[in-house]
């Protein structure tokens, strides 16, 4: 990474060193069909194992108020506002992987969205499919990428992601075809990975969090980005410490857009 200004997303990419070659062509293929990816063990266990520990040491600290940046709803421990609350959480969004796959599904011209904690609690987490956008675009027409970093095994007992795969590119929405959005969808599948993995998806593609049936959390991290005209969930120059500002590189400011 250089100290140069940056002033556009590809020379930001490329300090960062995202390349051709950062996810692969059958992993490119899968993202256009599919609408996701898993990169399994993509996280270094040392990191995953900082990103456990900070995260607990926050839920603590916040107590309550955990999570009040950006609310996610009941049945979970949620953390916001991440990118300000340690160093290690910059490895999220400058992963070269997940920027190449932002690229990829939204062009050229995008920026960070937001990065969350969330843990579905036991006996909870079921969610309605949707995504993370207002209502169907036309196939190709993409505003957001996501990527979940999977701090524990997700099975389909504690609440994996289901995903109905290629519903990014049907123009549809889960009420068109389900009575219910709760209910199964019958080509629906489980985003079963284990701890470590990263789980990056098309954003419109239909997806949920499912019933922790386990007596434990099932804890993830989701790392966002979305295009640069539209408005962040997370409003990073609003929120950004100078700490923070004065640590990163022009090209992680400039993704940030602060």
């Amino acid at each position: 990474m250089t100290d140069h200004p940056v002033t556009s997303t590809s020379a930001a990419l490329a300090d960062l060193g995202v390349t051709d070659d950062s996810l692969s062509p059958e992993q490119r293929a899968q993202l256009d069909q599919d609408g996701f990816v898993i990169l399994v063990g993509h996280i270094p266990d040392d990191l995953l194992a900082a990103f456990r520990s900070r995260t607990d040491e926050l839920l603590e600290q916040e107590g309550a108020a955990a999570g009040h940046e950006v609310p996610q709803g009941g049945g979970v421990a949620a953390l916001a506002d991440l990118l300000n609350k340690g160093e290690i959480f910059e490895r999220c969004y400058t992963d070269p992987a997940v920027l190449a796959a932002a690229r990829q599904v939204i062009g050229e011209e995008f920026r960070v969205n937001s990065l969350n904690y969330r843990a579905s609690l036991p006996g909870q987490g079921h969610q309605g499919l949707h995504g993370d956008w207002d209502g169907a675009v036309p196939d190709g027409d993409f505003h957001i990428l996501n990527s979940m970093w999977v701090l524990d095994d997700f099975t389909e007992d504690n609440g994996a992601t289901r995903l109905v795969p290629g519903s990014h590119r049907s123009g549809r929405w889960p009420a068109d075809e389900l009575e219910q959005t709760t209910d199964d969808h019958p080509d629906q599948i489980y985003a079963t990975a284990p701890a470590g993995s990263v789980i990056i998806f098309n954003a419109h593609v239909w997806h949920g969090g499912t019933l922790n049936r386990t007596q434990r959390r099932r804890r993830g991290m989701t790392m966002s980005f979305r295009r640069r005209d539209e408005p962040q969930q997370l409003d990073q120059a609003h929120y950004i410490r100078k700490a923070v500002y004065d640590r990163i590189s022009p090209a992680q400011r400039f993704l940030l857009d602060v």
